[in-house]
């Protein structure tokens, strides 16, 4: 029951009918079944077959997939909107194989709204995605997203990178790990006690002490002959200011995680289905 469509050059010839089969509910069910419960075809036609008692061929399932993405491109414009209109926006990437070459999906996590991008893992993306936005950024440590003056830096991922080393055998490398450990609780300390009550001394002068005495272990670390001592020490200098941001604005978060957890559901399917295979 398929009308006359208009393909979508843009979009790979994919047709919009006027008439189908799978109306707007249906269709919605059937993209939730493939991307968010991550169900091959098959088991999409069983389930609406044993549930639903709908008899639609692996055919028709695979075209409305198609046809919704197509349906759905125009709202990409109102997800920039949203993300440019922000004050925080979490971001983050991973790789993503497609057609034989590796790319990155990128996640911009706002306060209403995700939007995904399958792209390179250059700057470029950023800068578009970014162009007109002017609230904070929360990033780890990738140099996409260096440029971006008011940058903050996840401490989960320094966290573990100090954790590595305090269980490590080299002597220094523990030694550097534990201080870069405990300074960082210390300060995250600090943080939560702010958010309950603004304290007497603001926390970047209070805790002077304390960031100086990490900064001179950074850089009597800086070309260490312990791989790992050399590369925390190196991302701790080059991203100082975003990462104690917070101190200053203690409002705001200190980790990453709702860009991770936004990209965790994409991770579990790519293990799946290796990617995509085609734009």
């Amino acid at each position: 029951m398929a009308g006359q469509g208009i393909a979508d050059p843009l979009l790979g010839g994919i047709e919009l009918s006027e008439w189908r089969l799978v109306g707007p509910g249906l269709a919605a069910l059937i993209v939730a079944l493939a991307l968010r419960f991550r169900l091959s075809r098959a088991r999409i036609q069983e389930f609406l077959a044993e549930w639903l008692g709908l008899e639609l061929s692996n055919g028709t399932i695979h075209q409305t997939i198609h046809e919704a993405s197509a349906a759905v491109a125009p709202a990409e414009e109102e997800l920039v909107a949203a993300v440019l209109a922000s004050d925080l926006l979490h971001a983050d990437e991973t790789s993503w194989p497609e057609a034989r070459q590796t790319l990155w999906l990128w996640v911009f996590v706002a306060t209403t709204a995700t939007l995904y991008y399958v792209a390179g893992r250059g700057k470029e993306l950023v800068e578009n995605v970014l162009d007109g936005f002017t609230g904070w950024l929360m990033s780890d440590g990738w140099g996409s997203y260096r440029h971006y003056p008011h940058r903050l830096r996840c401490w989960a991922h320094l966290i573990r990178k100090a954790w590595g080393l305090v269980q490590s055998c080299d002597r220094e490398a523990c030694a550097f790990g534990r201080i870069v450990l405990d300074t960082l609780e210390a300060l995250m300390a600090a943080v939560y006690a702010a958010r309950e009550g603004p304290p007497s001394v603001d926390l970047p002068t209070q805790h002077a002490s304390l960031l100086a005495t990490l900064r001179a272990a950074c850089e009597r670390r800086q070309g260490s002959p312990h791989p790992k001592t050399h590369a925390l020490a190196v991302e701790l200098l080059n991203d100082w200011e975003a990462i104690f941001q917070v101190l200053a604005h203690p409002e705001l978060p200190l980790t990453n995680n709702a860009a991770e957890r936004a990209l965790r559901h994409w991770v579990i399917l790519r293990k799946l289905s290796l990617g995509t295979r085609t734009p």
